[in-house]
């Protein structure tokens, strides 16, 4: 089914959609930066889609949104957002994953893109305006949060395609198998969709269950998936550490004052009591981190020793660690600290820019740009490496430099006409022919790119 819509919106159109759409996104006030949450959630939409029938080349990036409405929704080009009341509410990391591939599927079978293509006036209208919103941001002439790609348009997308039944269980049967072979129980797609049915019903009147709008849960869909489940093999998978502690810590984040925030502390506080081993450890993280985000440190180390007590570790937890001693000025021991957490878990990257701020903060800007240059060797998609690395090299009068890696960080985040201005200031100071010349070579390229951006979205503006 999926190969079809290519004729009208090709993957690279489908991909700079997605990347103009994130360009502005990631200005949304939802949209959650946070290391830990976002480098969780893309791993596990890799983990699936490195498990997908036949194989992909497919890439995903899965990111978070600040709400505590049960959703997610896919964007062109490979983009899933989920939103925080979707991981809050999943009790375990097969009921999230469940609808993670749920999500790919739709990206691998391409369903967005013929939504948004099929014949239909609405569909016509809704791509152009669209282009038309993308061609604007791309000259520089427009804001595109204030046009209809925003995440609160965007996401809303699903809705307006109206995917067919038939997608719809072609999404899950494709995410079915994505699970098995990922090694996550395909029972946890049964369970979230159950769970979301149900929220569904108690909400009637009031809404509805968000994903239940945009994503029918129909009888003959779940019994398409109970069919297909039932002589399956049972499988027991042990959830990750890390789901729970980003779980606790997006219900802190996701409840933004007064009765909000006591309701989550509230939560908390009952799976202290109610829980055992790592859920019981994560929700005392999720109070320890409240307090934190309170300034109330006293409260939030307290907190954090009960997390670790029987001397259980976790990066997350050291990372707090590390903010606490900050807190409290002790930039030598956060600095000690957050050297051995790092050499513990060289894999994390909130614990990577932990370590990079506090190398800042201890005076060690030449320090810093060298471990930047080690991070971005090991993480090179990681665009937030080379904002702080042009921030340490300007505070080293390394001013040519500093804006070279700024048009990096823009041109990864899709902001190419800032990406260009800032190879053309970098330019300007340089006094050195061979890196004129190599700048001379960059701003070509990101200038060709965006013509061809622009002329791909003309195709559909009109």
């Amino acid at each position: 089914m999926g190969a079809a819509s290519s004729a009208e919106l090709s993957p690279a159109l489908e991909r700079t959609l997605g990347d103009a759409i994130m360009e502005q996104g990631r200005r949304d006030p939802t949209y959650i930066s946070d290391p830990d949450v976002n480098q969780y959630l893309t791993s596990l939409g890799r983990k699936l889609v490195a498990n997908a029938p036949g194989g992909t080349s497919q890439q995903i990036t899965v990111f978070g949104v600040r709400d505590p409405q049960i959703n997610a929704f896919a964007l062109p080009g490979g983009y899933i957002g989920v939103h925080s009341g979707l991981l809050v509410a999943a009790g375990s990391e097969s009921e999230l994953a469940g609808v993670v591939a749920h999500e790919i599927g739709h990206v691998l079978q391409r369903h967005i893109a013929r939504g948004m293509t099929q014949q239909s006036q609405s569909n016509h209208v809704l791509i152009a305006s669209l282009a038309a919103a993308l061609l604007a941001a791309l000259s520089g002439s427009g804001d595109l949060a204030m046009g209809v790609a925003a995440f609160g348009q965007a996401a809303a997308v699903d809705q307006q395609l109206g995917f067919s039944r038939q997608a719809e269980q072609e999404a899950d049967r494709v995410g079915l198998a994505m699970m098995s072979k990922a090694g996550f129980d395909p029972q946890g797609m049964v369970r979230m969709f159950q769970r979301l049915g149900n929220a569904s019903r108690l909400n009637e009147g009031r809404g509805g269950s968000v994903y239940t709008s945009t994503h029918p849960l129909s009888i003959q869909r779940l019994s398409d998936i109970e069919n297909r489940l039932a002589e399956a093999p049972r499988v027991r998978h042990q959830d990750s550490d890390t789901f729970w502690y980003v779980r606790a810590k997006l219900r802190v984040m996701q409840a933004e004052g007064g009765l909000a925030q006591g309701s989550a502390i509230d939560a908390l506080r009952m799976e202290t009591q109610g829980q055992s081993g790592v859920q019981q450890a994560a929700a005392w993280y999720g109070l320890a981190y409240a307090a934190w985000r309170k300034r109330d440190i006293e409260g939030a180390d307290q907190a954090l020793r009960k997390a670790q007590a029987g001397g259980r570790e976790a990066p997350e937890l050291a990372s707090l660690a590390v903010e606490i001693a900050l807190a409290r000025g002790n930039i030598q021991e956060a600095l000690s600290m957050v050297n051995a957490a790092w050499r513990k878990w060289p894999s994390s990257q909130g614990l990577a820019l932990k370590r990079a701020e506090v190398m800042q903060k201890a005076g060690g800007d030449k320090d810093m740009v060298d471990f930047l240059n080690t991070l971005i060797r090991k993480w090179p998609d990681m665009a937030t490496l080379y904002k702080l690395r042009a921030q340490a090299q300007e505070r080293l009068n390394m001013q040519v430099e500093a804006r070279r890696s700024m048009a990096q960080y823009y041109e990864m985040t899709g902001a190419l006409p800032t990406a260009v201005e800032q190879l053309r200031q970098a330019r300007d100071m340089s006094k050195d022919f061979y890196v004129k010349s190599e700048l001379d070579v960059q701003i070509r390229n990101l200038k060709q790119r965006l013509e061809d951006d622009r002329a791909l979205l003309e195709r559909f503006k009109s």
